[in-house]
């Protein structure tokens, strides 16, 4: 009778532990599916604004010294130029054109995985020279206000460059770090077709990779110096 009863409060109990076991695989598959249900548009969303809105850089070199420093996190205006599809990242139309001026993000023409901000120089049909790095387009010599020079004219294609035209659909970039940039001067034209947007401002600025060399040089105390901490006042700069 005891052996029974033993048999039978062993069973009650598999059948309670089952019981609970199945209740927790349950719990987790309602959590996992209303997390699912929560997280899956704004997942989408964040995709959609991503690819057709808005998106994030950091710009790791100094060819746009002083106008964009090392170590800035920028937005980029994809509307800027062209209405995208959203998440697949088509171009659907074209808003304007990039003018002269704009700094701009766009694919690499010899090299499709980089991208790269420049200044651009000059658009489809304009003529664009360099003598002794001052800068010609159309035959004018140009106010060239953002350009940052710290070497002396040298011969070659940086400092010197003969006339060139730029062809429909194409346009000319520099960096407005002259002399460490680069650019079309070397590469030739880049596509409109592969712009991904306009630089928009700075969010965030910090030279992670300055700050990391200086601490292996000087110690983990380097950390909290001026070059670690964050460049306040470059939040929210504006790019132009």
């Amino acid at each position: 009778m005891k052996r029974s009863e033993t048999k039978k409060g062993s069973r009650a109990s598999s059948s309670a532990a089952g019981s609970t076991t199945e209740s927790i695989g349950q719990s987790v598959a309602r959590g996992a599916k209303e997390l699912a249900k929560t997280l899956g548009p704004a997942i989408l969303i964040a995709l959609a604004v991503r690819s057709s809105v808005v998106q994030a850089f950091w710009v790791p070199s100094g060819s746009m010294l002083p106008t964009i420093q090392i170590g800035d996190h920028i937005f980029v205006n994809k509307l800027a130029y062209t209405v995208r599809m959203p998440i697949a990242d088509v171009p659907l139309t074209e808003m304007r054109a990039p003018e002269r001026g704009d700094v701009v993000v766009f694919v690499r023409p010899d090299d499709p995985k980089t991208d790269l901000i420049k200044r651009v120089i000059a658009v489809g049909g304009d003529t664009v020279e360099i003598r002794k790095k001052k800068l010609f387009v159309n035959g004018q010599e140009v106010e060239d206000a953002h350009a940052h020079f710290e070497e002396p004219v040298a011969l070659g294609q940086r400092d010197n460059m003969r006339p060139q035209t730029v062809p429909p659909g194409k346009f000319f970039v520099m960096g407005d770090n002259r002399d460490k940039s680069y650019d079309s001067r070397f590469w030739g034209f880049a596509n409109i077709s592969d712009i991904k947007g306009r630089a928009t401002f700075v969010y965030w600025s910090r030279d992670s990779q300055t700050c990391w060399d200086e601490v292996r040089r000087s110690g983990v105390s380097r950390i909290f110096s001026s070059t670690c901490l964050p460049r306040w006042r470059r939040f929210g700069l504006h790019i132009n």
